[in-house]
This record gives C-alpha cells, structure tokens and sequence, in this order.
C-alpha cells in the first residue's frame, strides 16, 4: 500500500484542480449567455463533465490505495477505468448535443459575436490555467499518480486551447476586410464545432481504453514491447527464457506475469525471487504502479483422459 502522505498529496492536487474547475465552468457559463457564444458555452459544458469524475475520484482515492486481497484481487483498479468510461459517454453525448446546436443556429444565419472580448476572455482563462497547472507540476513531483498525471495533461491542453481560441477570436476581427467577410457571422458555430472534433480523437481514445482496462485486454503494443525490451536484460542475467508474456493494465496498475523456461533443472525460491525483484526495479522506471511475477512455464501434455465405456454409457 502506497504511503499515506503520497495519498493526502494526491488528494490536494485533485482537491485543487476540482476548485479550479468549478471557478471555470461558472465564469465560462456566464460570460457564454453574455456573449451568445457557442464556443465558451462549448468550453464550459466540457469542464463541467470533467468535475462529475473528478469529485467521484476525489471521494474513491482512498480506496485506489487499498493492499490486494484475496476477496479483491485486483483491488479498486477498476473503479478507475469504470468512472472514466462514464466521463467519455457524457462527454460524447455533450459534444453531440452542442453541435447539434451549433449546427442549427449557422443554419439559422448565424450571429455575430465580440470577437475582442472573447479573445480578452480566452487569454486571461489561458493565464489563470498557467498559473494553476505550475502549481500543480510543482506539488506532483514527489508524487507517482496516474490520475493526477492525467489531471496535469487536462490543464496543459487547457493552456493551449485557451491561447489558440484568444488568437483565432483576435484574427476575426479582421474578417470583416478580407474576402472571407461573408463566414463572419458563422464563426463563433465554426470554432464550437472545431472543439469537438479537436477533443474527439482524445475522448474516444480515453474511452477506448478505460474500456480494455475493464475486461482485461492486453495494453497497445508499444507498451508490451518496451515491457519486453525492459525485461530481456534481468531475464538473461538470470538465465532465464521467456515463453509468454502475460501483461494486463487495470486502471493504474500493471499486472506483468511472465512465463519462462530454465536452462537448469532447479532454480531457488531466493534467486526467483531476486530476479522478481530486479524486474520490478526494471519495469518501474517507466511504468508506475506494476506488479511483477515470474511464473515457470509448464509445457502442455499430448495426454488426455479417455472416458471408460461404462461411465460413456451412463
């Protein structure tokens, strides 16, 4: 079980990226009915499904903690992947609502929005997300926290989103002088629907994987194949030949169990053990949270049972 201080330090970044949020999705919502603008109301609607998780992650990281038992053998893990899996419906189901939306007012005419302010209001946001997203890098560096990994990717990307709409926003103040006048009044639903397909390929990739995490699927290749490089090493140092490699990912731990052969016909339960070992320390300068077995591989028998015919008959 992870230290309670790695937990309570968990907690504090969830705790401050959850206020954070809520400051958004408030001031964006706002500043949306003010401004009649698709793209803030867009924004917020996404940072408002983000809260939904991270309340529920906030008030179940205590049990992502939780040792391993035989009741639980994969622990909690997959609440993780459960929770995220919901975010991504919502998410989906908030992104096609709104362009449904946008897509009706463009159909509609369009309408014009202040350009200037709402790129005032994007950079100061982008400003205020620097700010946070510092913070939150700064208190993460003792830490070993997938989801709070996670939260600091949604802030990073915030920066940037926030920055590329203020210039968009800027630059179409100009349109009005250039041949491009005419989309003027369509490009507030234009950059709303650019979001969406900008979150999109994300999204479905979240939800893709939450989804493998819960029934046990193997993680994408580049993961097993860097699994491998890391373990070829150890295994050879111990003379050992690997057979099948058995790598399952639920929520934020790694389960690797691999099968080998000896070249010896006895190995001891200690130096099994110390190459145990050796792996984990291997696997873990890249991957957090793993666990590793070393299982010895039993060949399978060209031997089967036949059936008497007085129990075939019965």
């Amino acid at each position: 079980m992870e230290s309670p201080q790695n937990e309570r330090g968990e907690k504090r970044i969830l705790w401050l990226s959850f206020g954070a949020g809520v400051a958004f999705a408030i001031v964006e919502f706002v500043f949306s009915l003010y401004t009649h603008s698709q793209s803030v109301l867009m924004d917020a609607a996404y940072d408002s499904t983000e809260l939904i998780v991270i309340i529920l992650t906030l008030f179940l990281t205590p049990l992502f903690h939780k040792p391993l038992t035989e009741e639980r053998p994969y622990g909690y893990s997959q609440l993780e992947s459960v929770f995220i899996i919901i975010k991504g419906f919502m998410m989906l189901s908030v992104s096609l609502g709104l362009s449904v939306s946008s897509v009706q007012v463009a159909l509609s005419g369009g309408h014009m929005v202040n350009g200037g302010l709402i790129s005032l209001f994007q950079l100061a946001l982008g400003a205020v997300s620097l700010v946070v997203l510092l913070i939150m890098r700064h208190w993460n560096e003792p830490l070993s926290s997938p989801t709070v990994d996670a939260e600091i990717l949604g802030w990073r990307l915030d920066v940037a989103y926030s920055g590329g709409l203020a210039i968009a926003f800027f630059c179409s103040m100009f349109l009005g002088k250039t041949p491009l006048a005419f989309i003027a009044p369509y490009f507030d639903q234009i950059i709303a629907i650019v979001i969406v397909l900008f979150m999109l390929p994300e999204n479905v990739r979240m939800l893709w994987r939450a989804i493998q995490d819960v029934f046990l699927f193997s993680p994408e290749e580049s993961t097993v194949e860097r699994i491998k490089e890391l373990s070829a090493p150890v295994l050879a140092a111990h003379r050992l030949e690997p057979v099948f490699y058995d790598i399952t990912r639920t929520g934020r731990r790694l389960w690797i169990d691999i099968y080998f052969d000896a070249r010896q016909d006895l190995i001891s339960i200690r130096a099994l053990r110390r190459a145990t070992d050796e792996l984990l320390t291997a696997v873990s300068e890249e991957f957090d949270n793993c666990i590793c077995e070393l299982l010895p591989h039993i060949p399978e028998t060209d031997v089967f049972y036949e059936v008497p015919e007085e129990e075939e008959n019965t």
